[in-house]
């Protein structure tokens, strides 16, 4: 066991010149062969539902054909806000799981500090440059060098519906703001709260960066959320946002409590809610349940962002320690790109492959929909800030507590919430 580290302000810095950077070399070349039958991989991740169990046991069950135990580190928490700082905390006392979730950002800031195992050479090897989507090809690249396996796509900007509740009353999915404003009028006259919702604070960023996108496009989106531009904030565009996500809380189903977004997955499949705005992770959930894509529930874009693809990616980190996981880890790597794994995993999580070539047969109509957007390239391909595509982690839960602060507390003004904005915003470009 490594000795642990102490008294130290800032771990990532302290790591940088704590950490003896390995040197792989010819060791890489063993990731061809079989691990020996004792061989384990301590895999830190939070997915906890069951359907993101079912997916995870698709790559448990490919590694227990090469001798490879999937030992489960499990912290539950919808965002991976608890599954980050036990990894920090792992890693600062020198017991760094073998395998983590990692996503967005901060995947180049634990490359930076040579924690994660260089994968070039399974990349080179399984022709990873031709295998993948151009643009996941490129994420899983920080630095120029590969450092993490992609899994799967996510749509964050989708709206599931109830089809009995649509066909009911004669609706369609809705395309913009105002056939949005006219079905949950229409529903609420009915007794039909339009939108299941949790109070938690990611799942009400969630909802509130697919505003933020419909509003006035990716451009503004990335001002909003990637460059934290104080003048986007001041915009009248993020006022317009801030309001709609206060008019949509009259729609939602009562009470608003801060519940796991399982729990909200089960009010709209219970038909206690016409609609949900979650992440296509969702669907995967509903589809666990028993609940069948296009006959108990449809997908969409939400309204006005359907041009866009809001994703997350799911990714394996595979953190150094002495070497003696190597083998292991290195063919969960190759594993992971295979495409019966990316075909069998992504059709029960509800994501999509990251290859070039899926196999079509296995996608739904929401899958295919989602597929054929991001597959457009970078143009319509907009990074998730709820779920850590966008930025870092300081800025994320600034962002995200603001919000939530506006969102439970009706007494707070949009004009307030705006100018606490901008001034945040300036704190974090001062801060750079």
């Amino acid at each position: 066991m490594r000795k642990p580290i102490t008294n130290i302000n800032s771990p990532f810095r302290y790591l940088r010149s704590q950490v003896l950077r390995v040197l792989l070399g010819g060791l890489l070349s063993v990731y061809m062969t079989s691990a020996s039958p004792a061989e384990s991989l301590r895999v830190l991740n939070w997915w906890s539902s069951t359907s993101e169990h079912a997916a995870v046991n698709v790559i448990a069950a490919r590694l227990a054909r090469e001798n490879i135990d999937w030992q489960e580190v499990l912290i539950p928490n919808g965002s991976g806000v608890a599954a980050m700082i036990v990894l920090k905390s792992r890693v600062i006392a020198g017991e760094a799981p073998e395998v983590a979730q990692l996503n967005g950002p901060i995947i180049g800031d634990w490359a930076d500090l040579g924690l994660l195992q260089n994968l070039d050479t399974v990349a080179e090897n399984g022709k990873w440059d031709k295998l993948l989507l151009p643009s996941i090809y490129s994420w899983i690249r920080p630095h120029g060098h590969v450092v993490v396996a992609p899994l799967g796509i996510h749509r964050v900007n989708t709206v599931l519906y109830n089809t009995k509740i649509f066909d009911r009353f004669k609706l369609t999915p809705p395309q913009n703001w105002d056939e949005l404003v006219h079905i949950a009028t229409l529903l609420q006259q009915a007794g039909i709260p339009a939108l299941a919702q949790s109070s938690e604070p990611w799942q009400v960023s969630t909802l509130f960066e697919s505003l933020i996108l419909a509003e006035s496009g990716a451009q503004f989106y990335r001002d909003i959320f990637v460059n934290k531009d104080p003048r986007a904030y001041a915009d009248p565009r993020f006022a317009q946002a801030l309001q709609r996500l206060r008019t949509l809380k009259k729609w939602m189903a009562k009470p608003i409590r801060e519940q796991n977004w399982t729990d909200v997955a089960r009010q709209f499949a219970d038909g206690r809610a016409a609609m949900m705005v979650m992440g296509d992770w969702a669907k995967g959930e509903l589809n666990a349940w028993g609940l069948v894509t296009d006959t108990d529930f449809g997908c969409a874009a939400v309204p006005g962002t359907g041009n866009y693809h809001l994703f997350d990616i799911d990714t394996l980190a595979m953190f150094v320690s002495d070497n003696s996981h190597l083998a292991a880890q290195l063919k969960l790597a190759q594993l992971a790109e295979s495409p019966g794994v990316q075909n069998d995993y992504n059709q029960i999580k509800g994501s999509i492959p990251v290859l070039r070539n899926p196999d079509f047969s296995r996608m739904d109509s929401c899958a295919l929909a989602s597929w054929k957007i991001f597959s457009r390239g970078a143009s319509v391909q907009v990074p998730s800030f709820s779920h850590r595509m966008a930025t870092d982690e300081t800025s994320r839960e600034t962002i995200i507590n603001e919000l939530h602060s506006f969102f439970i507390d009706d007494e707070i003004s949009v004009e307030e919430t705006q100018r606490r904005f901008v001034l945040m915003a300036n704190i974090l470009q001062k801060s750079k």
